[in-house]
């Protein structure tokens, strides 16, 4: 963005901000949902795997959709027909145990949260003076939204074992509403319009792919983590029953706190620097974290964990510089999005042959790659190479 400000810029980053809220509550909260539905209706570790993949599948395909429909049917129409994956989603979870169905829905729901993703990270990166700090505080907000996920699931729950799956229904039509009372246009003449020329010089540089590369380490690793956290807290009867849930609050107090204080508090001079110690200290802490049994040294090391991964997406989107854009955004998001696609199916198939445990330290590969990439961010930064 060029210039100064506007008090336009101001509302739509802060609409972005305000429906990525949401989506943090309505995403965050299918780690937990694939646990209660596995304990319904007696899933396998490989079904359980295949939801969330699911759901991440239809992550990749939104982040495509959310860059080619807007110019054949507008904006405003795209968007909103994609945001409206989390309340049919939630609502056919609530209505059926049938595997296929459930897949169905999860797709939907993952169709959603690619939607959101891009449309916010737009609305945050493209109006805003600093990108970086828009990226930190916008993702805060997805933190909040996932922080308050498991409160609302076991209020809902006290009800009856439907009552969660119909208030995340809600919650994802709080958000389609949100969208549409917006003011967004039906086709956004800047940013889509045929006079703009589209710049793929991105798809040139080094940086970028090196990037991409990283936020597809990151989105395996978490997603790895969301995805089956709570399920394996519960096979392992580290933490059990409600408690269980909980283990997703500590992990989003922690991202919230980091990114916060990565946003406001600490001066981060070199961002590649800290993306290789960001890695190293994603992968020393979740190889401390799968042995561990106590529950007090788990929930601890999780929440360095936590912190420690919190970072990366918005700092490695944020070094996406001057190629910030609806296209460049198109291939980042949904390359990326295959990491999500990939590890929960991985470590669902892995623990069906060796057991959870043994599935959840294959998720010690992506943390590696964080740590491994960063490093030669670094290097080529130190060499002067940028593109």
């Amino acid at each position: 963005m060029n210039g100064t400000e506007t008090g336009k810029d101001t509302r739509i980053r802060r609409t972005g901000y305000g429906v990525f809220f949401l989506s943090g509550i309505c995403a965050m909260s299918s780690g937990v949902v694939v646990s209660l539905l596995r304990e319904q209706y007696g899933l396998s570790f490989a079904q359980t795997g295949t939801l969330l993949s699911m759901m991440s599948i239809g992550n990749m395909l939104a982040a495509f959709l959310a860059g080619w429909l807007p110019g054949k049917i507008g904006t405003r129409a795209a968007i909103l027909l994609l945001c409206a994956g989390y309340t049919l989603g939630y609502s056919g979870t609530a209505l059926t145990g049938t595997v296929v169905l459930l897949m169905t829905a999860f797709f939907l729901v993952g169709l959603a949260k690619g939607a959101a993703l891009n449309r916010c990270t737009v609305m945050a990166g493209m109006h805003t003076e600093n990108r970086t700090r828009s990226m930190q505080i916008l993702h805060s907000c997805y933190a909040c939204g996932a922080l308050l996920c498991p409160f609302l699931i076991t209020a809902l729950s006290g009800v009856n074992e439907k009552m969660p799956l119909a208030g995340l229904a809600a919650a994802g039509l709080a958000m389609w509403l949100l969208l549409a009372s917006s003011g967004m246009e039906g086709r956004n003449r800047i940013e889509e319009g045929p006079a703009q020329k589209k710049d793929r010089s991105f798809l040139r540089t080094k940086t970028f792919w090196l990037l991409t590369a990283m936020v597809f380490c990151q989105n395996a690793a978490e997603t790895g983590v969301t995805g089956w956290l709570v399920t394996y807290y519960r096979e392992q009867e580290i933490l059990s029953g409600v408690l269980s849930a909980y283990a997703m609050t500590i992990m989003w107090s922690a991202t919230l706190i980091a990114r916060l204080l990565i946003a406001f508090v600490l001066p981060i001079r070199n961002r590649a620097k800290a993306l290789c110690v960001m890695g190293a200290g994603c992968a020393v802490l979740y190889a401390l974290m799968i042995p561990l049994t106590d529950p007090a040294p788990a929930i601890t090391v999780l929440f360095l964990f936590s912190a420690s991964i919190a970072g990366v997406n918005p700092m490695s989107t944020g070094m996406t510089g001057k190629h910030m854009s609806p296209e460049s955004m198109g291939i980042l998001l949904p390359i990326a999005a295959c990491g999500g696609i990939l590890m929960p199916a991985v470590i669902g198939f892995a623990a069906n042959q060796f057991g959870l445990q043994t599935g959840m330290l294959i998720n010690l590969i992506p943390c590696l790659g964080i740590m491994i990439l960063g490093g030669i961010l670094w290097k080529n930064e130190k060499k002067g190479e940028t593109t």
